[in-house]
């Protein structure tokens, strides 16, 4: 009898399996790969406290093998099967974002472990798109589009088998893990040929160049893959030493002490060739430009009260000064930034005692002894030295910044009329499922750390 894959070893798998697949399609990702791990490699070398903290309640190789990756589907049932599939290997949605606020015709959410445990084996997610047709005028195209998408199939029958067989038992053994991730690296290739002519592809193109890139192929192809960095800005000023073309600027909080949240950056968006099917049976070979190369390094989670102080400054500063996209005015933008985030404290300490971030509680295996006191409190034990606290790493994303990222790769089109229209419940609709509250699960790992000390060292008393 084989035996059983857990979910953690799956994902691993299929997450090395996609990096492999993706670094053979978009050479220039295995060029980025290398290069940010001897970045890291340089960086955590000279610095071990640097080592201590990302040691401290997690696993260190996860910063070698961490990756995210982002997808765009057509139709609630496409979303559907993507909850399902991720299902297999742990991953669940986990936040909401409205991504018409930027002008960007999609909702998303991130498909990803929960539980601190198992993002200490492997962090892997994945970034997915709904299409929103409800935001597009051209009723005509709409309907085109309708009808296109109604007839694609994006998993394969024996994959819905496979995904069926571990709804129903729970797991998948050995074999079945392997043609698993098989079925679904296809989910996830990237086609050549697209599913449209030329010419309704140009009219997509104009709409907008994400509802061509969702529609133009039989699949939801990975769009970009990204390693994570411990030094950003070293990352943005090799690609542009190496001479890969970077976007102008960083998305995200500016360089800090203390890393907040999350920063990201990426190569623009490849130009690459398509052949475009003809009502004669021949072909047009065209381009389509869609797939990127990015770069992210992520800091603390925030609570509630730091993430509403991120927004504030992040407005203030763009209220000051709007990044061009060029990076005429980057260096400007970057100076406004930091002077608006001189008001968000760059300590741990201060983070903690100010209820601005989430942190992780060991105990500290450097002092020996045991408290004076049995009326234990994690305050208490902090201040005499027994529990250190280390940040709990941001698993998610900044709506602001992934619009960002999207228009740099894929371009924007003036005067869209696509408005504002959040609707987490259309989404959660399609999903099947409620979306995870992100700051409930960065609450319940301090909160498990907390009890895991206090429990420590009440049985001593």
């Amino acid at each position: 009898m084989m035996s059983v894959v857990s979910k953690n070893n799956l994902r691993k798998q299929f997450a090395i399996a996609m990096s492999a697949m993706y670094q053979q399609e978009v050479p220039l990702y295995g060029t980025l790969k290398s290069m940010v791990e001897d970045i890291n490699r340089d960086e955590l070398n000279a610095n071990p406290a640097l080592v201590e903290q990302l040691t401290a309640g997690r696993n260190l190789t996860r910063l070698a093998e961490e990756r995210h990756g982002a997808i765009r589907v057509g139709t609630a049932e496409e979303l559907l099967a993507m909850r399902r599939l991720f299902a297999v290997m742990g991953m669940y949605a986990v936040g909401y974002y409205d991504l018409s606020v930027a002008g960007i015709p999609v909702h998303s959410t991130a498909f990803r472990p929960l539980a601190h445990a198992d993002l200490s084996v492997n962090a892997f997610r994945v970034f997915t798109s709904l299409l929103r047709l409800d935001l597009i005028s051209d009723k005509a195209l709409c309907d085109k589009v309708e009808e296109i998408l109604s007839h694609r199939e994006i998993c394969s029958p024996r994959l819905l088998e496979l995904i069926d067989q571990f709804e129903s038992s729970g797991d998948l053994n050995q074999g079945d893990a392997i043609e698993f991730i098989e079925e679904a690296l296809n989910v996830f290739r990237w086609h050549k040929g697209a599913a449209v002519d030329v010419d309704l592809y140009q009219e997509l193109l104009q709409l907008h160049p994400l509802i061509a890139d969702v529609v133009s192929f039989n699949g939801p192809h990975i769009n970009h893959l990204t390693p994570a960095t411990v030094n950003i800005y070293r990352a943005q000023q090799e690609m542009k030493e190496r001479g890969i073309d970077a976007k102008a600027i960083i998305e995200g909080p500016p360089t800090r002490h203390c890393p907040i949240l999350l920063r990201q950056t990426s190569f623009k968006a490849l130009n690459e060739r398509v052949v475009f099917p003809c009502d004669n049976g021949s072909n047009i070979v065209g381009s389509h430009t869609a797939r990127f190369g990015e770069i992210e390094q992520r800091g603390v989670a925030l609570t509630p009260k730091g993430q509403a102080l991120y927004d504030r400054l992040l407005h203030q500063a763009r209220a000051r000064v709007v990044p061009d996209g060029k990076g005429d005015n980057a260096s400007e933008y970057y100076i406004v930034l930091s002077e608006e985030f001189a008001a968000f404290p760059d300590n741990y300490n201060e983070l903690r005692l100010q209820n601005l971030a989430y942190f992780y509680f060991s105990v500290n295996d450097k002092v020996t002894g045991q408290p004076k006191e049995c009326e234990l409190s994690i305050k208490s034990l902090i201040a005499a030295g027994y529990v250190r606290f280390d940040p709990v790493i941001y698993e998610d994303f900044l709506p602001v910044s992934a619009a960002g990222i999207f228009q740099s790769n894929l371009g924007s089109v003036e005067n869209n009329n696509f408005g504002i229209k959040d609707d987490k419940g259309e989404f959660e609709c399609a999903l099947g499922a409620s979306v995870e509250c992100i700051f409930e699960h960065y609450e319940a790992i301090q909160k498990e750390s907390v009890d895991a000390c206090i429990k420590h060292f009440s049985k001593k008393c």
